[in-house]
């Protein structure tokens, strides 16, 4: 029986690299879209989106807040993969649009056309784009990648609403929208990637 399991071990590469990618916090949240533990790590990152909402800070020169839902967004993505990651955030945008005052202001579905709600739509998205680039072994490149692209899905949507409603041109846009969120979008960056070096070090297994 032990030659048996061993020689389809060694006949499978990828059976060890599976067991590696569901090593670590949520991997087992990846396996079975159905598994309690999967729903369970959906319905917290909810409630932890809609907690960082309501850390936020203004900003000069911009209508749009800095909260701390856009690391968790990234979070949600890289530990419950891209389905799970999408879930999340869907989810987050259900209960906010339903009414529950889930948003950094409030909650119900007027505040989705408010200055923010291009950003708010891009999170399951954002949370999809991480979750797939992130993947078990990428090593930690791969991992600043995802997170990179997972960012820059937020601001494309958050740009294009905003100049949906102001009328602006493309580089006023950005000088409300961007310009003021590149410090923080590189520290959320290195916080999410060192949070997740720490958490699941079987997306940084390919790290040299």
């Amino acid at each position: 029986m032990r030659s048996l399991m061993t020689s389809s071990s060694d006949s499978n590469p990828g059976a060890t690299a599976l067991e590696t990618g569901q090593a670590g916090l949520g991997g087992f949240l990846r396996t079975d879209g159905r598994s309690p533990a999967r729903v369970l790590g959906v319905a917290a990152f909810v409630a932890a989106i809609a907690v960082g909402a309501r850390l936020s800070v203004p900003l000069p020169l911009t209508p749009v807040p800095m909260t701390l839902q856009v690391p968790v967004v990234l979070l949600a993505g890289a530990v419950l993969g891209p389905y799970g990651g999408f879930s999340a955030a869907l989810a987050y945008l259900a209960l906010g649009s339903a009414g529950a005052p889930v948003f950094a202001a409030g909650g119900g579905l007027a505040y989705l056309l408010g200055p923010t709600g291009g950003y708010l739509a891009s999170f399951p998205v954002a949370a999809w784009v991480t979750g797939r680039l992130a993947r078990p072994g990428g090593g930690g490149w791969r991992v600043a990648l995802a997170l990179t692209a997972g960012v820059l899905m937020v601001h494309a949507g958050g740009m294009a609403w905003l100049a949906v409603l102001t009328g602006e041109e493309a580089a006023r846009v950005a000088e409300l929208s961007f310009v003021p969120f590149l410090w923080s979008d590189l520290l959320e960056i290195g916080l999410v990637w060192t949070t997740l070096r720490l958490t699941r070090p079987a997306l940084f297994a390919g790290s040299r």
